[in-house]
């Protein structure tokens, strides 16, 4: 099943609440940009990471690919998309750099839940996280289609397309939590020592 994923790791974002910089924040002596391609790779051997200007990541060991032309995450996901597809891969697993924590079956899960949908969002404590979704690679020209109409939400694109939600509990530690701000950061720290 490895070979039918790809993954994207989605690090296009300014990170403007953190200053700048975010992927290249250290967590536990390890870039989060790093920490992010290190769990990928336990989902695929196929992995991107998406960026506006490469200088936002500097070397990775990953395949290093443009955002496409689009505001949002949803430039990193349609060129994530096109990865998985010149890859041959069926499936384009996406995570954020910023989400440390994520939960090791997060592709046994959303492949269990896709169906015949076109997408699979994670959720946890009654909150959808689109940034981490699994998407059919085939999917591209309607994703296409979608952000050439100006839209730019990846939960609006997954309702496009069609989506299941996985759930995942938000207790005692979400495995979503997010890193926008230095005080998240601190508390990841915490969390990871």
């Amino acid at each position: 099943m490895k070979d039918a994923v790809a993954v994207v790791v989605l690090a296009g974002g300014e990170g403007k609440r953190i200053g700048g910089g975010k992927p290249l924040r250290m967590l536990g002596g390890e870039r989060l940009v790093d920490h992010a391609v290190s769990l990928a790779r336990n989902w695929s051997g196929n992995v991107a990471v998406a960026v506006r200007d490469r200088s936002q990541v500097g070397a990775v060991h990953a395949n290093l690919i443009s955002d496409e032309d689009v505001p949002g995450p949803l430039g990193g996901l349609i060129s994530g998309m096109t990865f998985a597809r010149e890859t041959g891969a069926e499936f384009l697993l996406a995570v954020p750099a910023d989400m440390p924590f994520l939960p090791n079956d997060l592709f046994d899960r959303l492949r269990n839940t896709i169906g015949d949908h076109g997408s699979a969002l994670a959720a946890s404590g009654g909150h959808i996280h689109p940034v981490c979704s699994l998407w059919r690679a085939c999917a591209i020209e309607r994703a296409r289609d979608y952000a050439g109409s100006g839209r730019r939400s990846l939960k609006g694109l997954a309702t496009f397309i069609g989506f299941a939600v996985a759930d995942w509990p938000a207790e005692p530690l979400d495995p979503f939590f997010n890193i926008n701000t230095s005080d998240e950061l601190a508390e990841a720290a915490r969390r990871n020592s």
